[in-house]
Parts: C-alpha cells; sequence; structure tokens
C-alpha cells in the first residue's frame, strides 16, 4: 500500500507540471443542494432539493482509487440533509478513502454515531459566538445545537475544525468566536473572508446570468463597510494580544498576519489597496462534482463538462477542462484576484498526504 501511495505521490507532482490531471488527491462532492440554513450570503438554499443518486456515488467510488483520490469532501448545499449520507461515507471508506464532512452542523448532535461511524474529519461553520448572531447571518437559531454536537463527536476522537466566514455581522466577535469554539472541543479555529462578487458559487444571488464581478464601489451588504475597518484592525489586534496561546499551539489556523490580509481584502473592496491575488493550485489538485455529475475545477469556477458517460478520468482532462487550468494558471480569471479560500499544496506536501 505504501509503494501505491508513494506512486501517487509522484503523478500528483506531475499534475503542476501541465494542466492535465495524472491523479486526483482531493474531490469535492456536493451529494446535496439541499440546506437547512437560510444564510443571507448563500442562496443554494432557494432552490429546488436535489440529491446526488447513489448510483454515481457508487460508480465515483469504483474509479477513485484508480485517480488516487486521497480524501473526498462530503459538501452541499448541507450534506448530512442527503437521505443516504453514512452510506456514502461508508462506500469511500470501503474504497481505502479518507472521508470528511463539510456541514453547518445543525445534525451533529442528532446523528453523532453515524458522524463517528462514518466521518474521519469534519469542518463545521461558525458564524457567530453569541445566537443573536449566529441567528442574524445563518437565519436559524442553532448556535447552541451546534456547540452540542462538536461536543459529542469530539469527545468521541473525530477532529473538528471550524470555520468562521467573516462579515460585518460577525467581525467584533472573533476573539469570542476562537473561545467557544475551543469550549466545545474543536481542535482548530479556522477564520476567511465573506465572497461578496462570485456570482458561480453559493447560488443565484445576483438578478440574471452570470456578469463581471460586482464594482469595488458597491459591495454587498455582508461586507464590512470603509467604516468598519479601524475597528476590525482593533480587534485583530486584540485577538493577537489576548490569544497569543491559541496561535502558538496551532488552534487557530490562521497566523496573525495571515488574518490581516482579511482587512486588506475589505480594504481592497473600497479600493483603499490592491487586491492580492492568493497562491492556489486547487484546479490542479482537486476537482468539484455537482449533485447532477456537473464539474468545476474549484468552487468559485463556472462548470468545465459533466461526467455523463465517460470515465472520470476523461471528463477531468477534456478540452474545456484545460482551458479553464490554464486560464487560471495564467492569471486570466477574474475570479481568483478575489478568490477568499485558496488551496495550495506545494510539492513536498504532494509527496505526503494531502
Amino acid at each position: 500500500m505504501r509503494s501505491i501511495n508513494s506512486l501517487m505521490n509522484v503523478r500528483s507532482l506531475l499534475n503542476l507540471a501541465s494542466d492535465r490531471l495524472r491523479t486526483l488527491p482531493l474531490v469535492v462532492l456536493y451529494i446535496t443542494d439541499g440546506c437547512n440554513s437560510r444564510c443571507i450570503t448563500c442562496d443554494i438554499w432557494k432552490l429546488p432539493r436535489r440529491n446526488m443518486d447513489m448510483a454515481l456515488v457508487e460508480r465515483l467510488a469504483a474509479e477513485f482509487p484508480r485517480l488516487g483520490v486521497r480524501s473526498v469532501l462530503l459538501s452541499g448545499g448541507e450534506a448530512m440533509q442527503h437521505p443516504e449520507w453514512p452510506r456514502i461515507g461508508q462506500l469511500f471508506h470501503a474504497a481505502g478513502i479518507k472521508v470528511l464532512l463539510l456541514t453547518n452542523g445543525l445534525l451533529l448532535k442528532k446523528q453523532a454515531q453515524q458522524v463517528i461511524d462514518s466521518i474521519d474529519q469534519v469542518t463545521v461553520s461558525l458564524d457567530g459566538a453569541a445566537p443573536e448572531t449566529y441567528r442574524a447571518i445563518r437565519g436559524v437559531d442553532g448556535l447552541s445545537i451546534i456547540l452540542e454536537g462538536i461536543r459529542a463527536i469530539t469527545q468521541a476522537g473525530i477532529p473538528v475544525t471550524t470555520r468562521t466566514t467573516v462579515q460585518r455581522g460577525n467581525f467584533r466577535e472573533l476573539p469570542q468566536i476562537v473561545d467557544v469554539a475551543k469550549e466545545a472541543g474543536a481542535g482548530k479555529v479556522s477564520f476567511l473572508a465573506v465572497d461578496v462578487s462570485n456570482r458561480v458559487a453559493f447560488g443565484p444571488r445576483f438578478d440574471g446570468a452570470v456578469q463581471p464581478l460586482t464594482p469595488i464601489h458597491a459591495p454587498p451588504s455582508p461586507a464590512l463597510s470603509q467604516d468598519d475597518l479601524p475597528e476590525f484592525a482593533r480587534v485583530l489586534d486584540r485577538l493577537e494580544e489576548s490569544h497569543a496561546e491559541d496561535f502558538q499551539a496551532g488552534l487557530i489556523a490562521e497566523s496573525p498576519e495571515k488574518l490581516r490580509k482579511l482587512y486588506r481584502y475589505f480594504a481592497a473592496i473600497h479600493g483603499l489597496e490592491p487586491f492580492e491575488a492568493p497562491r492556489c493550485n486547487a484546479p490542479h489538485l482537486s476537482t468539484v462534482i455537482e449533485v447532477d455529475g456537473t464539474l468545476r475545477p474549484c468552487y468559485f469556477l463556472p462548470s468545465m463538462g459533466r461526467i455523463d458517460g465517460q470515465p472520470l478520468a476523461h471528463a477531468i482532462n477534456a478540452d474545456r477542462a484545460l482551458e479553464l487550468r490554464r486560464a487560471y494558471r495564467s492569471g486570466e480569471r477574474a475570479e481568483c484576484e478575489r478568490c477568499v479560500c485558496p488551496l495550495y499544496r506545494g510539492p513536498r506536501a504532494l509527496l505526503g498526504d494531502l
């Protein structure tokens, strides 16, 4: 098994040498687009609900080992709303693949044993430290039950990372969010900026078809206003001082300097600084597969086709897929300039486990 994994790691390095994928270390699988949250920054929950057909799941579970898939991230929508999500996790486990779950956490407590039996690692969205803040952003009154769910699965040994989307409604609570996540048993706390421009991700938040990115002088309301920026800078200073031990221990995933990139992102929205295009090679290491078999090079780039009846290895290397990888690599995709959730793995990381 070790020799097979080593071969796949070397093949992953070859991904970085061209726009053709020899292996696929990570797959993000949207197993449903149903959701039980009502987030103000996302319209997916307004769409008609669809669940990924189990025939497609079984086919992917059979194909993934040949592609060297090491990890599959179950997402959505809310992945735990797929009626057979535990079976999906177990299918990938049986194929020797690490199973990750991205969830809003509302069902964690109720389905804790299924998580323990089916999932290796969980990322929970945590967008507030106070119930009223969480309710205002997520549209449901769920903070306490989410924290109870985190406790239930971490006590059973399942690693949990919380992920907070920093926005105007919660930026003042960053230190308190770290505290409540830590108290609930989370092993890592991560922050990223709210996306305010991408018309591909998060459902049809904007009128009409996909259009150019939102002008920097007209940010949607979830973004920090220009008047919020000085206070946000003070919050980040306070977080660095009051939680120095948590930064040092790695509980807070981002360094203080990386968190200050969030400040610069919001400043750039108002034209006060240039956007910093993040370092990212996600389309060369991963693929998003949607409920109906639509493929994307990452969450924020448009479709590169569908699986349909062809092998996945062929679909991820179709002409449109190669074109999108070449375009992002050469800086031609405007979405990448403002991306809030990049993924980068260098050669050294690829020789280990993703």
